[in-house]
């Protein structure tokens, strides 16, 4: 017995005086989910790959906006929409502490509005997903279908069906097929 109260005395204190004194935190410790709203486009991967439905996306076409949703309360903290996130928007903190009064403080909801058709003029995407797909087209200047593609980024996918379908039209009349 007196070789183990020895034992306990040589090792110490094994706990921490938490929350009384700061607890560290291993260096890829993952925390709560950050969200940037300056680099966040709205293309909806963070919600797909999400595996809790923490985090939602709700398109309202009458206000030509989506809302962008994340509930911390659901959130697990796996780091998918992290992985994920094409323009790094989202990021895992070292922040863990996520306590609250109220569980309608776990949520977090960001808009954004939506892009109008350049035919038709229906809301059909996040403005900010059309602007950046615009600029990743527009850096392949010399390849002929980056140029239509950019061309078309701004037309909705019903338009785009019936420009398609136009077109076959007109292919298939040229070839001497039956109208």
């Amino acid at each position: 017995m007196l070789k183990t109260l020895q034992g306990i005395i040589r090792t110490g204190n094994a706990t921490v005086k938490y929350p009384f004194a700061p607890i560290e935190r291993p260096k890829d410790a993952r925390g709560k989910p950050e969200h940037d709203l300056v680099n966040c486009m709205a293309c909806g991967a963070c919600a797909v790959a999400c595996p809790p439905n923490a985090i939602q996306m709700v398109v309202d076409p009458q206000a030509q906006t989506t809302s962008w949703s994340i509930n911390y309360g659901r959130c697990v903290y796996c780091g998918r929409c992290e992985e994920v996130c094409p323009t790094k928007a989202l990021r895992l903190s070292a922040e863990f502490e996520l306590a609250v009064m109220d569980k309608n403080d776990l949520e977090e909801i960001c808009m954004y509005t939506l892009q109008p058709c350049a035919e038709c003029g229906s809301p059909f995407a996040p403005a900010k997903e059309v602007d950046y797909a615009y600029r990743i087209l527009t850096q392949f200047i010399d390849d002929p279908d980056a140029r239509e593609a950019a061309g078309l980024v701004k037309v909705c996918p019903r338009c785009k069906q019936k420009r398609d379908s136009q077109r076959a039209k007109q292919g298939f009349g040229s070839l001497g097929g039956a109208s």
